[in-house]
């Protein structure tokens, strides 16, 4: 869809300089987010410069710029395909942006859910002053605003590095202050906190006012990663006349789904920026992978069982030969040679040196503006391009892809973020926090994991700086009387496939939180924090359901056992309901988006007053 809008009906093309008065995630991933979260002023532009997107040194996203009619280094149009900056993305997610002549209005498109909720963004020729007309104001009558702000994280969190860098920003905007694991933490009552590690998890944590040491840790865990193919180290693979890219597989996805899609890839870069090496997220917004199936007239009997082989039958294709060789995009350096090898201290190897198709680092190097040769190392997934949405006849599911776990983390950051605004950490004794790790849909064993000290390190680094010099058993105290909600996404009952749930646990979608249980423990609940849990919710009349695997049927895990075998904490496992979970598109409910995070704000604000009235060790 065309990225300008018209004026008295007529499309057209209009001069503007790009004003950011909040532009979300700059340096190295640059603006990120939908044009609704970018608050921003449209002036005239006296000399008729164009938009365009702009990908500075250190972006991943480019952040929305105005050059001048010569344009610029390592710029493109905005108009129609732009990703960067917010009105690029505006521009691809079909929303009309207005002239600088009239005042208009930027419509959500139909997929997004956006139903009679308009965004309004005055654009004005003239004095350049501005006024409160010119930001961004937005008028919601939707009643699934949190579903909204999910999508929008959704389409931001594209892998585990993104989600935390999402989360970092978020957390940023309110207030938190960024610690390192490798340097001494000055922390204080009422102050807020978070850290990531590998940047592919992050803890963010509250200190109550009247915290002290040996009180308990109120805390949500769950997870940033989603099953995906993954870029093996060497990807290059020539077959039939075409590039492919070699792939590994993650987790456990429903890997049939991603036949025939239009995907891309994303993920962190290492890139020698001068004598540093700079670490740099990077999302390519066109699609520039496909997982071709074969043609029916070439396998009569697919309809019957769709079988594939995983190493010779998933290999994404990236181009053809013939139009790589005749179009001559990419010059690999010599490793050998001065200009690959650097000088000045700078590292020698790069994944330049025949490893990778050259066309896949012209690709990533255009969006990271640098060189090929410059990108010394990666780490990539394989992801759709097509955005989350809302969607339904009535508008009340998200369709997207991982929202196993992202759904989950997104509610227990938004909770922990309202739950901790203005005086609310004033009466309380403990320590709000969350928890989102890496690595969870292989089995958390890894050091960003939840089977990782990452978790009971936070701990013990919050009680040992405020217990007296003498103390003893203090954090033990605050292990005891600390709590884990353990949420990752549920299995709500399909309706095509219902003989798949036990006939008395049949979760549905729109009504509310899963509390998951397991004799076996591979679910950590128990009747003792199950019961505190549906109390919480009870009080604010937000439902809540039960789920037990049926007997044939073997039961999936979640971090809930292994944080809870790992640190003795008391843990109760949840989850919103879904379907086709692991899909590279998934679906749930608005509703229950809200109930979740309505769930776990509750939480955060009653669990200290609730918690002195149950008790099973007395």
């Amino acid at each position: 869809m065309a990225a300008a809008a018209a004026c008295s009906g007529v499309w057209c093309l209009w001069s503007a300089k790009l004003v950011a008065l909040h532009q979300r995630g700059r340096g190295q991933v640059g603006a990120c987010g939908t044009l609704a979260r970018a608050y921003c002023r449209i002036e005239s532009s006296a000399k008729g410069g164009r938009v365009h997107e702009s990908s500075a040194s250190g972006a991943g996203f480019g952040a929305g710029a105005v050059v001048g009619a010569g344009g610029g280094a390592g710029a493109r149009p905005l108009y129609g395909t732009g990703n960067g900056g917010p009105l690029g993305r505006a521009a691809r997610a079909g929303f009309k942006i207005p002239t600088p002549s009239c005042e208009g209005f930027i419509r959500a498109p139909l997929s997004s859910g956006a139903g009679p909720e308009t965004r309004r963004i005055v654009a004005r020729a003239g004095d350049g002053q501005g006024d409160e007309n010119d930001s961004m104001t937005t008028t919601t009558t939707n009643k699934s605003s949190v579903a909204e702000e999910l999508v929008e994280f959704l389409n931001g969190a594209c892998t585990p590095f993104h989600a935390v860098h999402e989360a970092k920003v978020r957390l940023k905007e309110a207030g938190y202050e960024q610690l390192s694991e490798r340097e001494a933490w000055p922390l204080k009552p009422g102050g807020k906190y978070y850290f990531t590690r590998n940047h592919s998890t992050i803890v963010a944590f509250a200190i109550g006012m009247r915290y002290e040491a040996g009180n308990g840790f109120y805390a949500i865990g769950c997870h940033t990663d989603s099953p995906c193919p993954k870029l093996k180290p060497i990807t290059k693979i020539s077959k039939a006349g075409f590039l492919e890219v070699g792939v590994q597989m993650y987790g456990g996805g429903l890997w049939y789904t991603w036949f025939d899609r239009d995907l891309t890839v994303a993920g962190r870069v290492f890139v020698q920026r001068g004598e540093k090496i700079s670490h740099e997220l990077v999302r390519v917004p066109r699609p520039i992978l496909k997982v071709p199936s074969l043609a029916i007239h070439l396998n009569r009997t697919v309809n019957e069982g769709f079988k594939f082989n995983l190493q010779t039958n998933f290999v994404p294709i990236l181009a053809t030969a013939l139009k790589d060789e005749a179009n001559k995009l990419v010059t690999v350096p010599d490793s050998s040679s001065e200009s690959a090898a650097g000088s000045n201290g700078t590292v020698k190897q790069s994944v330049a040196d025949g490893a990778h198709h050259p066309l896949l680092l012209q690709v990533l190097a255009e969006e990271l503006n640098c060189q090929p040769k410059d990108i010394l190392n990666f780490e990539l997934d394989v992801i759709d391009t097509q955005p989350s949405v809302i969607g339904g006849a009535l508008k009340e599911f998200i369709f997207s892809g991982r929202l196993d776990n992202l759904c989950s983390s997104f509610c227990a950051l938004k909770a922990l973020i309202d739950a901790t605004s203005g005086n609310s950490l004033d009466e309380e004794v403990g320590v709000r926090m969350i928890s989102l790790f890496d690595h969870e849909e292989i089995g958390s064993a890894s050091a960003q994991g939840a089977g990782s000290p990452v978790f009971i390190d936070t701990l013990q680094r919050v009680t040992t700086q405020f217990s007296a010099a003498d103390s003893k058993g203090v954090f033990e105290q605050g292990v005891q009387k600390s709590f884990l909600v353990s949420a990752d996404m549920a299995h709500s009952l399909h309706p095509n496939y219902m003989d798949k749930h036990d006939d008395n646990h049949q979760p549905q979608i729109h009504k509310g939180l899963v509390i998951k249980h397991n004799c076996n423990q591979k679910y950590a609940t128990n009747s003792a924090t199950a019961l505190i849990f549906r109390e919480i919710g009870a009080r604010h009349n937000i439902p809540t359901q039960e789920f037990v695997v049926r007997n044939d049927m073997a039961c999936g895990s979640t971090i809930g056992p292994i944080v809870a075998s790992g640190t003795g904490i008391r843990t109760v496992d949840v989850g919103a309901p879904q379907l086709s979970m692991h899909s590279i598109r998934e679906m749930c409910g608005t509703d229950d988006v809200g109930y979740t995070y309505q769930h776990f704000k509750a939480f955060f604000e009653e669990f200290s007053e609730l918690d002195g009235k149950i008790s099973a060790d007395v």
